[in-house]
């Protein structure tokens, strides 16, 4: 059974100063995590003085040219783990969601416009390594504009999401930063230094429950079993539906044969899941993979009940049905998927609708989702 973390924006009361021994030699200060590095500041300089004098629109336009170009400007690609620094993202050409938001605030408000940090709570993006499930929330920068509001995301097309974004302070998209290291450094097995790094997360931006999460986690893998239960309980009183927290607590409990303990919170995990259409997915995802395609296809479904707006929910559904021969339902499922997406998907479902209708045509989907 897999562990959940929080990979993005992430809670616990203000902490002492570390001692020097404590801190990780390139655990980076607040005002080292934004810091724009002189031949950069120079180099957008350049590039925005190019644009004339223009209106604030324009200057956003030029600034997220500046961003992606390969000629002349930072030719930034998406790299999933890239929890970088802004001279770090230069250095590299790498960004995250996090990363890339910190480079767009930095670089908006000294071009002069209004930038912020935005955060997405409910959303669904997930990746799995080992035996650690990342269930991660997602940030982008937000520019005021007089009365207008725009989003920069690098990974807009990649996530799944019920609401709109929400501005943060920046203590709380710096607190986020510590929390991704941290949760990097846990994947790497480096528990003593990623709860460093949680104590800064924490003190930045308390009250958040993903961050008390993450610091069970990391003390579950140090061996402090009563410190791990602790960090779960506090996210619960923050949030007592708190899913992670509770499935965290709930295997804790039962792999220490407290099956009496786990029980309520089981059940209480249950009904949260219930009501969550990324929850549903997931475990859809997980009866795919191990060939119960009738399964599957109840979660599909409970999760297009729950948040029908998703065309990947049918495209799962499409899937399950077709290992099973069910063609016409998956064609129907597979249909619905086209209609909600756009631009390239679409173009993408057009494709597979095209060969699902041809007899003995090989599989529409490749590979089994892992």
């Amino acid at each position: 059974m897999a562990t959940w973390l929080l990979a993005a924006a992430l809670a616990l009361s203000p902490q002492p100063p570390l001692p020097d021994a404590q801190v990780p030699p390139d655990l980076p200060s607040v005002e080292e995590i934004m810091a724009v590095p002189p031949e950069l500041q120079d180099r957008f300089r350049q590039w925005m003085a190019q644009a004339g004098d223009v209106q604030s629109s324009a200057r956003l336009n030029r600034l997220v040219d500046f961003l992606f170009s390969k000629e002349g400007g930072l030719g930034l690609q998406y790299q999933n783990g890239a929890n970088y620094t802004v001279g770090q993202t230069y250095q590299t050409g790498r960004a995250n969601c996090l990363s890339f938001t910190l480079m767009v605030v930095a670089l908006a408000r000294a071009d002069g416009l209004q930038a912020y940090a935005q955060e997405i709570e409910d959303v669904l993006t997930w990746y799995q390594e080992g035996n650690t499930v990342y269930r991660n929330n997602h940030v982008n920068a937000g520019i005021r504009i007089g009365r207008q509001r725009f989003s920069v995301d690098v990974a807009w097309d990649q996530v799944i999401a019920r609401q709109q974004p929400e501005a943060i302070p920046d203590t709380h998209l710096f607190a986020m930063f510590y929390n991704n290291r941290a949760v990097d450094l846990l994947g790497a097995g480096h528990a003593a230094s990623a709860q460093a790094y949680l104590a800064r997360a924490r003190a930045l931006s308390p009250g958040y429950p993903a961050f008390w999460n993450n610091t069970g986690v990391a003390a579950l893998r140090r061996g402090d079993a009563a410190g791990a239960e602790r960090a779960y309980l506090h996210a619960l009183t923050l949030n007592e539906n708190y899913s992670s927290a509770l499935f965290n607590l709930v295997t804790f409990y039962n792999r220490s044969g407290r099956v009496a303990e786990a029980k309520p919170l089981q059940r209480r995990l249950e009904r949260v899941r219930a009501h969550d259409p990324f929850d549903q997915f997931l475990l859809a995802l997980e009866h795919e993979r191990s060939g119960d395609y009738e399964g599957a296809i109840d979660y599909y479904q409970r999760a297009i009940r729950l948040f029908g707006s998703e065309h990947r929910f049918y495209l799962g559904l499409a899937r399950a049905y077709l290992h099973l021969g069910k063609a016409r339902r998956a064609g129907r499922a597979l249909t619905r998927a086209q209609e909600l997406s756009e631009g390239a998907t679409r173009a993408q479902y057009q494709a597979k609708l095209e060969r699902l209708r041809r007899p003995r045509e090989p599989s529409i989907f490749g590979p089994q989702p892992r």
